[in-house]
């Protein structure tokens, strides 16, 4: 079972949270705190896989408790539960597993915590494997919602000065980094930056099409948009393509 801590002032609000996680998840709720200060004291002793966490609370706010949390060794997931939409590309960026905004909706909280139960709380990556790049999802945002996504449903994404366009089969994702940045959360072994523009997810390619100066131009399954290789690296993407 998977266990979980709330961090809410609001007593009604913190309340109803619990409510609504014990109503429809198997997660339990083994502490709630009103302080952002005594909540981190506690998780400095107990292990825990989902924290439930506002922004505005008293001793140290939600983003400073959640950069700590990030830091940690064993990082439980976080879920900011707020009234601000203007902090979703803060929590972003701290990897929030979810973004709620109050008033809660009853379906969408549904929604999270089945989605909760299905990740699980993954065993942490030792700093080697981390740093090659072997996530299995990755936290995309649309509009104040923060989407972990699995990296097998992206198809490519595409540079833009300092935002990067995440393209999965259905969707678009604005996202607020380089596109250096955005490749390095990717698994290395699914993913070839084909152009100093464009990632592509070689498992997405249907048709490599010749182009002009021996380059050539990438196909995607369900998707029209053709993604160009460049001559830079046609080498390597011969070599991976086995061309």
């Amino acid at each position: 079972m998977l266990k979980a801590i709330i961090v809410e002032d609001e007593y009604l609000a913190r309340e109803e949270l619990e409510y609504l996680v014990k109503s429809h998840s198997e997660i339990d709720i083994v502490a709630s705190f009103e302080d952002g200060l005594e909540a981190f004291k506690y998780l400095q002793d107990h292990e825990v896989d989902v924290v439930f966490l506002d922004i505005q609370i008293p001793s140290i706010d939600g983003l400073l408790l959640a950069k700590n949390l990030h830091k940690s060794t064993h990082p439980p997931h976080v879920v900011f539960v707020t009234a601000y939409k203007e902090f979703a590309v803060e929590a972003f960026e701290l990897e929030a597993f979810d973004y709620i905004l109050k008033p809660y909706n009853e379906p969408r909280i549904i929604s999270l915590l089945q989605k909760i139960e299905q990740v699980g709380r993954q065993a942490p990556k030792p700093q080697h494997e981390a740093a090659s790049n072997t996530s299995r999802t990755v936290n995309l945002v649309k509009g104040e919602r923060i989407i972990v996504t699995p990296c097998e449903q992206i198809y490519y994404a595409e540079a833009d000065e300092k935002l990067t366009y995440v393209y999965t089969r259905t969707d678009r994702y604005v996202m607020q980094m380089t596109i250096s940045e955005f490749v390095s959360r990717l698994p290395a072994e699914g993913f070839f930056r084909c152009h100093r523009s464009y990632c592509v997810n070689i498992n997405k390619i249907r048709e490599i099409v010749p182009w002009f100066n021996s380059t050539y131009l990438i196909r995607l399954h369900d998707l029209s948009f053709e993604v160009p290789v460049s001559r830079s690296n046609i080498k390597a993407f011969r070599q991976l393509m086995r061309l």
